[in-house]
């Protein structure tokens, strides 16, 4: 079959990837002058900053997508694991940080938050363990048609169910750890699914999973590398990736099938099915207006967006640095009761400063470094003005740095805020998408397919399996299936019977 591909971001050419593999012609188009979609790059004043995610988790979800279309990741990407994944400085001065090796981890808690804190870990990995074997497979890395669909894996919804999976994030935690510390160590990942770990369920222990036992990750090159290796294993398998070719519309049949799409420029291309990786109510608000959405996307409940601060700065970094830098406030319930709740700015945030041209000298000029900070803030449904917050925002984060100990001698800084996420596409102004509330997530987030658009596939964070490079990944991969699903109908109903 000949299927178009809408957007170049990662799980645009991951399902890319595995359609070729399938044997399909593939055309992804893109409406940017360059492929990454979220994960771009930007080329500023000679410092370089990924534009999109700076955590890599699972690389060897990245090698099933290339080998799909015939490619070997070790000759794509060179990626580094990084030692320690994280560094988290907390309110009270002292310092975790999340080493790669799990006995040097061990090691790590204990020196710093005492023994019997290490013994709860030893523990708490053999869970995250079982855990992860127990979901991913098969509730992650799966195609859902209704809520009927769970109890294809009775055995497992039952070990998870013993695992204490669907309590609460924080109250799993909590039964390893009696340290504050650790608390906000495994259970910060709640927040890029956009909710407390206090009302996360357990089952997103394993995000802590990925980033703790898996590591974290860099390539060389800059996060940018990633969507790149991507693209060069979509054109070695054949397939074909248009820049600048912005989709306005779909062609369907009197049967509402598609049959290709609308460009920009009037101009329209045919196909048997089309992949769309748009942000799904920006989907139907651009592509479907004449379909109501499902109501989770429209008036479901989103995540928190954030600011990022890109900044160029010369000086010396001191030797504690690490490549990713968390920086705990000290009020965390009240942090997160304030964003999510009360949809206002954290009293007590708490701020991720990355800082890849430690790991990659090539991406900032000699004497200087390229600075992520982010710092998580409401959506646009609250009320806050960023023309007026923005500049405020981005004086009390130079405040942070200079406080903080880093470099504070600004080249070049660029800032983004919800306005500018939400003017690149994305719902409420967040590159989170929907929250993974537990009517959220599973068979509960929106499908992969719209039963009125046959031949249609979505993919993405805003659609199953979820948000994170690991998800998105994993959602092309669902919608190749898809698409593969829809060729057997199709084939079966042109057949005589």
């Amino acid at each position: 079959m000949r299927v178009l591909v809408i957007g170049a971001g990662l799980s645009g050419l991951a399902a890319a990837c595995h359609l070729l593999g399938d044997g399909h012609e593939v055309t992804v188009l893109e409406r940017e002058d360059q492929v990454g979609g979220r994960a771009g790059v930007l080329l500023q004043d000679g410092y370089t900053f990924d534009t999109g995610p700076v955590v890599m988790t699972m690389p060897d979800l990245l090698a099933r997508t290339v080998a799909a279309a015939g490619s070997n990741l070790a000759d794509l990407l060179t990626l580094e694991r990084l030692d320690p994944g994280y560094r988290t400085v907390h309110s009270d001065g002292t310092e975790l940080r999340v080493r790669a090796d799990m006995a040097d981890l061990r090691a790590e808690i204990a020196a710093v938050c005492g023994p019997s804190q290490a013994a709860g870990f030893d523990a708490f990995l053999g869970w995250l363990e079982t855990l992860h074997e127990t979901e991913f497979a098969p509730f992650i890395d799966t195609n859902y048609n209704s809520l009927l669909d769970l109890l294809a894996q009775p055995r497992a919804a039952a070990r998870l169910l013993r695992l204490g999976a669907f309590g609460t994030l924080d109250g799993a935690v909590r039964r390893f750890f009696t340290d504050p510390r650790l608390h906000k160590v495994f259970s910060f990942q709640a927040l890029y699914a956009g909710v407390s770990p206090r009302q996360a369920r357990a089952l997103l222990a394993v995000i802590a999973y990925m980033d703790t036992v898996r590591g974290v990750w860099f390539p060389r090159g800059g996060m940018h590398a990633i969507p790149r290796a991507l693209a060069e294993a979509v054109t070695r398998a054949g397939g074909m990736i248009a820049l600048e070719q912005s989709v306005t519309g779909l062609e369907r049949d009197a049967g509402g099938a598609v049959r290709g799409v609308r460009l920009a420029d009037g101009s329209a291309l045919s196909a048997d099915a089309v992949v769309c990786t748009l942000d799904l109510p920006v989907a139907y608000e651009r592509l479907l207006r004449d379909l109501t959405p499902p109501r989770t996307a429209t008036r479901g409940a989103y995540s928190p967006s954030c600011v990022v601060w890109h900044v160029g700065v010369r000086g010396a970094l001191r030797p504690e640095v690490a490549h990713h830098n968390i920086h705990f406030g000290a009020d965390w319930n009240g942090a997160f009761t304030a964003l999510i709740r009360d949809r206002r700015l954290m009293p007590d945030p708490s701020r991720l400063v990355t800082i890849p041209s430690l790991s990659d000298a090539t991406l900032a000029p000699a004497q200087g470094h390229s600075l992520y900070v982010l710092e998580p803030v409401p959506h646009l449904d609250a009320d806050l003005d960023w023309r007026d917050e923005g500049p405020r925002m981005r004086d009390r984060l130079l405040g942070f740095l200079d406080t903080s100990g880093y470099p504070s001698d600004i080249v070049t800084e660029h800032l983004v805020t919800p306005l500018d996420w939400a003017a690149s596409g994305l719902a409420r102004g967040t590159p989170f998408a929907l929250a993974h509330t537990f009517r959220q997530s599973g068979p509960l987030r929106p499908s992969n397919v719209d039963r009125r658009v046959p031949g249609l596939v979505f993919a993405g964070s805003g659609t199953q399996p979820g948000v994170g490079i690991p998800m998105v990944l994993v959602s092309g991969r669902l919608a190749a299936q898809r698409v593969a699903e829809y060729a057997v109908r199709r084939t079966s109903r042109a057949v005589p019977v």
